[in-house]
């Protein structure tokens, strides 16, 4: 099993998400929760759609985390 880093923005009234390592990776939901369910079944599609394609599913190598600022 691989982890691949997903980002996600809140929008004025919906959540977006995407995933660095695989371009065109993205979905939009509702709720966090939602968005969250949604990026992962569009993972496993777009990788399913990659290898029926016979293009080469890349390794994550992207990293996300958060970061504490003082002058935020």
């Amino acid at each position: 099993m691989k982890e691949y880093a997903v980002v996600f923005e809140k929008a004025p009234h919906n959540w977006a998400a995407y995933v660095p390592d695989l371009p065109g990776c993205v979905t939009t939901g509702k709720t966090l929760e939602e968005t969250r369910r949604l990026i992962a079944e569009a993972i496993e599609f777009h990788i399913e759609g990659m290898r029926l394609h016979g293009e080469t599913v890349p390794e994550p190598t992207a990293v996300a985390e958060s970061i504490p600022v003082r002058a935020a």
